[in-house]
């Protein structure tokens, strides 16, 4: 997707450890990664400025009619999200349920779900650069449903409000930092066997975004 997309581990991440988090592994049903992403139109702006903007007003690109996002703690609204800080969610026709910040470095964060969440993962939030130099704003999820009850009850509607929420999620990324997307909003799910080698489920991110010294 672009050559800011890396595999490997960088430098200035933030991590927490991972107490009582509801990891993808104890979930049920199969690992899915799910990957919504756009190529942002006539982007002025480095990666790393998007993403302190999704950072500070993550609850606005979030459609509010399908889930609404609030800090915990209140005093925190607007103000860039801190690693160890947690986050609700209410989730139409769900109920209401937290996640944590796990990671973050300049051009990505991480959330982790919460014991109760419908889908037991981490949902990491990046920006790059192509081979082009065009911004991508990226979202990549790694889940298994939360449990059994939501595995056979949730995830048929839940796979639907999801592809919902997070493409319209990155339509209001890129019309705010660009003229919109160039084509399409891509949405696609791989089934995996395993995390991938070198990943670590209670720290890592999904995706390293990184790469964008050369243009910042």
């Amino acid at each position: 997707m672009g050559k800011g997309e890396m595999a490997s581990e960088s430098n200035d991440i933030e991590s927490t450890p991972a107490a009582d988090l509801l990891l993808a592994e104890h979930g049920a049903g199969p690992l899915l990664q799910r990957d919504y992403w756009a190529v942002i139109k006539d982007c002025p702006h480095p990666p790393s400025t998007i993403i302190d903007w999704v950072e500070r007003r993550f609850a606005e690109f979030a459609p509010s009619e399908l889930c609404v996002f609030k800090h915990v703690n209140a005093s925190r609204e607007g103000e860039p999200l801190q690693v160890g800080e947690e986050l609700t969610v209410k989730i139409q026709g769900a109920g209401t349920f937290s996640m944590r910040v796990i990671h973050k470095n300049a051009q990505s964060f991480t959330l982790a779900t919460l014991p109760g969440h419908p889908e037991a993962g981490r949902i990491t939030f990046g920006a790059y650069r192509n081979e082009h130099g065009d911004v991508i704003f990226h979202i990549r999820s790694r889940a298994r449903s939360g449990s059994t009850f939501h595995y056979l009850g949730f995830v048929a509607a839940g796979e639907a409000m999801q592809t919902n929420t997070w493409t319209e999620f990155v339509l209001r990324v890129a019309v705010t930092a660009g003229e919109g997307v160039v084509g399409v909003i891509h949405a696609d799910t791989t089934k995996l066997e395993k995390e991938p080698e070198g990943m670590d489920p209670e720290r890592d991110p999904t995706f390293i975004a990184k790469g964008d010294e050369d243009h910042d």
